[in-house]
C-alpha cells in the first residue's frame, strides 16, 4: 500500500470509520487515484501544451473561446469548485490552435487553487506566450466550500476576471468581450 493510500486509510479511522468495512476496503486506492487525476496539472507544463500550436497570422480581431468547463479543488478545504471559463485575446501577428486554450485552462485548474490565481495564471500565460494586443479571462464558478459548509450559500457564483493589454486599457474592448460572453 503506497503512502497516499495509507494516509487515506488513516483519515477514515480519524473520522470514525472502519476502513475494513466492505464498502470502504478499496476507498483509499480510489481516493488516491482520484486525487492524482484531479491534481495532474502539477505534472503538466503550459509551454509543452502550447509548443507547436502558435502560428503566424495577420489576424487582429478578437478571438474568444467561451463556456470552457472548469473543475478544480480549492486549496483551503480541498473541496471542488466548478463552472465556466471564457478566454479571449486579440492577436498581434500570432494565433494559437483553439484546442490549446481549454488545455491551458485544464493545466492550471488541475492544481490546488484559488479562483483568483487560476484566472490570472491563464491570462498571463497566454499573454506571455502569444504577446497579443490583449487578453481577457473571466471565470464563473460555484464553490462547494461555500455551498456545503461555512456560510452554506448553495447558489452563490464567484466571478473573477483578469484583463491585460487592450482589455485593460480600452473600455470598448473590455465591454465587447463581456457582452459577447453573455450571449
Amino acid at each position: 500500500m503506497d503512502t497516499m493510500n495509507k494516509s487515506v486509510r488513516e483519515l477514515l479511522v480519524q473520522i470514525g470509520e472502519d476502513p475494513d468495512r466492505e464498502g470502504l476496503v478499496k476507498t483509499p486506492e480510489r481516493v488516491s487515484k482520484s486525487l492524482r487525476f484531479l491534481t495532474g496539472g502539477y505534472k503538466m507544463k503550459p509551454s509543452v501544451i502550447l509548443r507547436g500550436a502558435i502560428f503566424h497570422e495577420d489576424c487582429d480581431e478578437m478571438v474568444i473561446v467561451k463556456d470552457i468547463d472548469v473543475f478544480s479543488l480549492c486549496e483551503h478545504h480541498m473541496l471542488p469548485f466548478y463552472g465556466k471559463a471564457h478566454v479571449a485575446y486579440i492577436p498581434d501577428g500570432k494565433i494559437i490552435g483553439l484546442s490549446k486554450i481549454p488545455r491551458l485552462v485544464e493545466v492550471f485548474a488541475r492544481r490546488l487553487q484559488v479562483q483568483e490565481r487560476l484566472t490570472h495564471q491563464i491570462a498571463s500565460t497566454l499573454f506571455e506566450s502569444l504577446q497579443p494586443r490583449g487578453v481577457g479571462v473571466v471565470i464563473e464558478a460555484l464553490h462547494l466550500c461555500m455551498a456545503m459548509r461555512g456560510v452554506e450559500k448553495q447558489n452563490s457564483i464567484t466571478v473573477t476576471s483578469s484583463m491585460m493589454g487592450n482589455f485593460k486599457s480600452d473600455h470598448r474592448t473590455r465591454q465587447e468581450f463581456l457582452s459577447l460572453i453573455k450571449k
